[in-house]
């Protein structure tokens, strides 16, 4: 089986282009950027909840302590809000709950799911019908080769890009083997390049 393709920046803005002329433009915005800044698996995002991401005074949490029921592997572990990701999340709950501040989003449920759907607006997407969604998308924006599984490999390529040490690329991707680690970074003859140039 071959491995998602990891999209380029212009790639990610074609997608984005596609889905602001769609049904929940703004819940699906948030879930593919999502995916993309945080490195989260789709079985992940999909669960969650409200309370997950807003603190007691109505602000976006800089991360998000995912319970081992909401992972693979069933081991909890904390995932890193950067803050334009903070910001995508505000800007959906604004747009969700038609409000000009999250405040009134605390009287609600806060166990619903982040990411409703119309059929299931309390528990939200399944791992799989949320995978489906994002075929949509890649394939709705002609992205071919893409998957759920792309904004996880492009968040770890990019990190690794970067420089950032794989020891901190575990942590921030929830993978407990460098092997398994390793698969998912994706290399181009231009990133070698610039590799041998630090020399």
């Amino acid at each position: 089986m071959s491995q998602a393709r990891v999209l380029s920046d212009r790639e990610v803005r074609k997608v984005l282009l596609f889905i602001a002329g769609r049904k929940h433009a703004s819940r699906n915005r948030a879930l593919v950027l999502l995916s993309h800044y945080t490195g989260m698996r789709v079985g992940e995002l999909v669960s969650i909840r409200l309370g997950d991401v807003l603190t007691p005074e109505a602000e976006i949490k800089d991360e998000i302590r995912l319970k081992p029921s909401q992972t693979k592997g069933d081991r909890g572990r904390v995932v890193l809000l950067p803050k334009k990701a903070q910001d995508e999340i505000r800007q959906y709950l604004l747009n969700r709950f038609h409000t000009k501040d999250l405040k009134p989003v605390l009287l609600t449920d806060l166990n619903r799911a982040l990411f409703t759907t119309q059929k299931h607006p309390d528990r939200g997407f399944t791992p799989n019908t949320g995978a489906q969604v994002f075929h949509y998308i890649y394939r709705g924006a002609g992205i071919s080769g893409a998957s759920s599984h792309s904004g996880r490999r492009g968040f770890i390529t990019n990190l690794a890009a970067k420089g950032v040490a794989a020891r901190v690329l575990m942590q921030l991707s929830g993978h407990r083997s460098l092997q398994v680690l390793q698969r998912y970074i994706d290399t181009d003859p231009q990133t070698v390049r610039k590799a041998v140039e630090l020399i």
